[in-house]
């Protein structure tokens, strides 16, 4: 059968402080991304008609994976996606600001301030555990949103939304540094985001 896996960190577990600090980093890979990994292999292991569908397509149309197996797939299947996109939007020190066309459509929503601002706001008022987005459609224009758990914008239920950036609010993403500060966690975030990777995933639309 055809297995999801997990990908190395493309940084060491260090490299994130002191935004993120070692511990949550090692703890949240290898422990909380493994077993979203395993656990959706798991769920997967009797349906060989869907072994062989990319993540994105399992997401993309729930209705189509058996009812006794769709819980498992949507949290675990949403928790693998969530963090592979979640990992690759952060480098050590952030990288640069938006440009080009990613920096038209920030402009076009109201400035990096507004953006950063909104999506700390969705954060922040996603009640228990979720995710703050910025999502776009073919259109290009940029919607700030949020989901529940391992929900993703992909999910039909959501507007089939293309996500460019993406924070977790789990508490186990920043409860060992920050204890019950959601805000102060969001707020740090910014400094290490990858906004080279925000605008490859734009011109994705």
């Amino acid at each position: 059968m055809a297995e999801f896996t997990l990908a190395p960190l493309p940084y060491a577990y260090e490299a994130l402080e002191p935004t993120i600090d070692t511990t949550t980093m090692q703890i949240h890979h290898d422990k909380h991304h493994a077993a979203y990994v395993n656990n959706l292999n798991a769920a997967l292991k009797d349906h060989t008609d869907l072994q062989n569908k990319t993540i994105e397509e399992l997401l993309a149309d729930l209705s189509a994976v058996p009812e006794g197996i769709r819980n498992a797939v949507r949290n675990n299947g949403g928790g693998h996606y969530n963090h592979t996109l979640f990992w690759e939007l952060m480098t050590p020190g952030g990288a640069t600001a938006p440009t080009g066309d990613l920096a038209t459509a920030v402009e076009a929503f109201g400035g990096l301030d507004a953006l950063k601002a909104a999506v700390n706001d969705a954060g922040v008022k996603r009640f228990g555990s979720g995710w703050a987005w910025v999502v776009t459609d073919s259109s290009g224009k940029l919607e700030v949103i949020s989901t529940p758990n391992q929900d993703t914008p992909i999910m039909a239920e959501y507007g089939a939304k293309t996500p460019i950036l993406g924070v977790d609010v789990w508490e186990h993403a920043y409860y060992l540094k920050y204890q019950n500060k959601r805000p102060d966690y969001l707020a740090a975030w910014w400094s290490v985001v990858n906004w080279d990777k925000v605008a490859e995933n734009y011109a994705k639309k």
